[in-house]
């Protein structure tokens, strides 16, 4: 079998780190993974925090004087084994490890009511990839993630700077990021997702709108401060549907 076939999946990859941070990806996935490198230093930034607050300063135990007994009518008991730190250490860091788990599977498989809602919720889930870079995607990481039987884009959208394979409404969706004036700008193709017309989509912080496009449509979110009716027109402009 190949290496190309073993290769991982960035899913199958981020349930190994997550089950088990010390995982190595023998595949190679990771070495040509944007994402999933970051997903992996985020993991263990958070592995440190844990570490760092189960750190426990144990006061040094005294025996407290006691008074002078009888000891020929006292029967000795053995005493209990006292658990030890590692042992708390680990039961806390699983504990808070699973929480943290939790809260990332639970948000990933919400049923929520409307397309907009979903977006929105896909926002927070995946923070990471609004980081401001100048250094665009390979052509071979965007086609990898916008394969030909999908669409077919150029670089004209603006900068490139994340292309990822996302779950939106059950389906698997390109997931794109472009550096606007005010900051990063996320795109989502959404070529099974039919709308009768624009649904503005408004966030804490964000705006954007999805817009249809032939038989699927596309979501544009950016800052409140983005020009997003540029970077619509860019993105129109630069995607076409294969179907």
């Amino acid at each position: 079998m190949s290496r190309k076939k073993d290769m991982m999946n960035c899913e199958e990859y981020r349930e190994a780190t997550t089950t088990d941070p010390g995982f190595t990806d023998e595949s190679g996935h990771v070495d040509s993974c944007d994402s999933c490198q970051a997903y992996t230093s985020e993991l263990l930034a958070f592995n440190d925090r844990i570490a760092a607050a189960m750190e426990l300063s144990v006061p040094e135990f005294l025996m407290p004087e006691l008074p002078e007994i009888d000891v020929e009518n006292v029967v000795p008991m053995r005493a209990p084994r006292p658990a030890s730190k590692p042992a708390w250490f680990a039961l806390a860091a699983t504990v808070v490890l699973a929480t943290f788990v939790g809260v990332r599977m639970i948000g990933l498989s919400s049923d929520y009511g409307t397309l907009e809602e979903q977006v929105l919720a896909h926002m927070d889930h995946e923070p990471i990839a609004l980081r401001v870079s100048n250094t665009p995607v390979s052509n071979e990481r965007l086609l990898r993630t916008v394969p030909a039987n999908v669409a077919t884009m150029n670089h004209d959208a603006g900068l490139i700077t994340y292309a990822q394979s996302c779950i939106i409404n059950g389906k698997t969706v390109p997931h794109l990021v472009v550096q606007g004036k005010y900051g990063p700008v996320t795109i989502l193709l959404m070529p099974n997702e039919h709308v009768s017309g624009a649904r503005d989509l408004d966030g804490e912080n964000i705006r954007g709108v999805i817009l249809p496009v032939g038989n699927g449509s596309i979501a544009i979110i950016g800052s409140r401060d983005e020009q997003i009716e540029q970077v619509r027109q860019n993105v129109l402009n630069s995607v076409m549907w294969s179907t």
